[in-house]
């Protein structure tokens, strides 16, 4: 099983190997899902839940 960290959005955008600005048009488009974590647009540290979801959505390999 594997476990989630906090991660910055840039960190998380460089393990799914996209640029910041794609990685927030991203978390754009999972608006709904985004208000019901409590995560803001502005919110640079994203907590464990947002990143495991995000990990499972996009498929992004956060094992570094």
């Amino acid at each position: 099983m594997t476990t989630y960290k906090a991660m910055y959005k840039n960190e998380l955008a460089r393990a799914a190997g996209v640029s910041l600005a794609t990685f927030r048009a991203w978390l754009k488009s999972d608006k709904q899902a985004m208000d019901a974590m409590g995560i803001t647009p502005r919110q640079q540290l994203l907590p464990p839940v947002a990143v495991r979801y995000l990990c499972e959505k996009y498929d992004i390999d956060n094992s570094q």
